[in-house]
């Protein structure tokens, strides 16, 4: 099976929001309905509050939450690795939004079915890239085959996320290197429980 996922560049993303603005178009989400979003963090990192953008969306993991809780098999892991949602099946009872770690399933209210970024797997059939990749100004977001994207110092979790051993998500993110340390530090700190 082909894994798929996103690469994000935190170094060079400027948190302009135009990512999460394609998504809701393309995806024709109400107000208030986000399968991505942009957020500014603010943490103390070697004793500074530091402030990092950070873009995201289903990580289509691939040991999904989502997919585990389905009593209905509505949430489906794809042949190219990415979750997906089959809206005709969806008894819209919650148990994937209530169990995905990252947050990244919401509930439509006008569909009475669970919602999330599906990579945009239409737009990528014809060619073209997920709209918040085409969107993205700085080219801080990428998507395709996992261990084609990113560098070897891409990490898969950060301090304010759940850890990626909850359901293996299907990300690369690049870190500034003063959040580096930091997370290497954290991750120290485990290793030899501290």
């Amino acid at each position: 099976m082909e894994h798929l996922g996103f690469y994000y560049d935190m170094t060079t993303c400027i948190g302009c929001s135009a990512c999460q603005v394609a998504c809701k178009d393309v995806n024709k989400l109400r107000s208030g309905e986000f399968y991505r979003r942009v957020e500014t963090i603010s943490m103390d990192v070697r004793d500074n509050e530091e402030h990092y953008h950070y873009s995201g969306a289903c990580n289509h993991c691939a040991e999904p939450a989502c997919v585990k809780v389905c009593p209905v098999g509505s949430m489906y892991v794809a042949e190219d690795g990415t979750v997906r949602h089959d809206d005709g099946k969806c008894i819209g009872c919650g148990a994937c939004v209530w169990n995905c770690p990252y947050g990244a399933v919401s509930f439509s209210k006008t569909k009475g079915v669970s919602q999330k970024c599906e990579s945009c797997y239409e737009r990528r059939d014809k060619g073209l890239a997920p709209a918040c990749v085409a969107a993205c100004i700085t080219h801080s977001l990428k998507f395709g085959k996992l261990d084609e994207l990113g560098e070897e110092s891409s990490v898969q979790t950060l301090p304010f996320l759940p850890s990626s051993e909850q359901t293996k998500p299907s990300i690369k993110i690049s870190v500034p290197k003063d959040l580096n340390d930091e997370i290497l530090k954290h991750q120290e700190g485990e290793q030899y429980g501290r």
